[in-house]
């Protein structure tokens, strides 16, 4: 089974231009809130933030079995980690502009911005997130009874 480290590595390796800083200190935030019946099944890097001059909020995105997790660990103590489960999820927003990209997350409670992403992973993350998130939600109407 793979870390979340070694999928934002492969991610960052196939999309270079992808801007994100601190890959294995931010997957670690992932690593220890994995629960023993999770698995990651995709992970991104990329900036959690909306604005175009901001390089330093690096995060890793990961999909697990479960759940969406995004982790950013901070330089000298502690990290940020937020977690979308399904029911949660409402939208996603893919925008490209002239040298990168980013992705929407739209849930009940927030806005989740990803940006400074690679124009070249924009189609591989949609596909992805979207994918896991439309399953997911099946899974979860059958199981509500709605």
């Amino acid at each position: 089974m793979k870390s979340a480290y070694e999928f934002a590595l492969e991610f960052k390796k196939r999309h270079p231009m992808t801007i994100g800083w601190r890959i294995k200190q931010n997957a670690s935030v992932i690593d220890r809130h994995i629960n023993s019946d999770e698995q990651v099944l995709y992970a991104f890097v990329g900036q959690k933030n909306n604005n175009p001059f901001n390089f330093w909020s690096s995060a890793v995105v990961a999909i697990t079995n479960k759940r969406i997790l995004i982790g950013r660990k901070r330089v000298v103590i502690g990290y940020f980690l937020n977690a979308i489960t399904p029911d949660m999820f409402n939208d996603l927003k893919v925008t490209s502009g002239i040298i990168w990209g980013k992705i929407y997350i739209d849930t009940i409670k927030e806005f989740v911005v990803i940006s400074h992403l690679a124009k070249s992973a924009l189609d591989e993350i949609e596909s992805a997130v979207s994918g896991y998130m439309m399953e997911e939600k099946k899974k979860y109407s059958i199981n509500t009874g709605n």
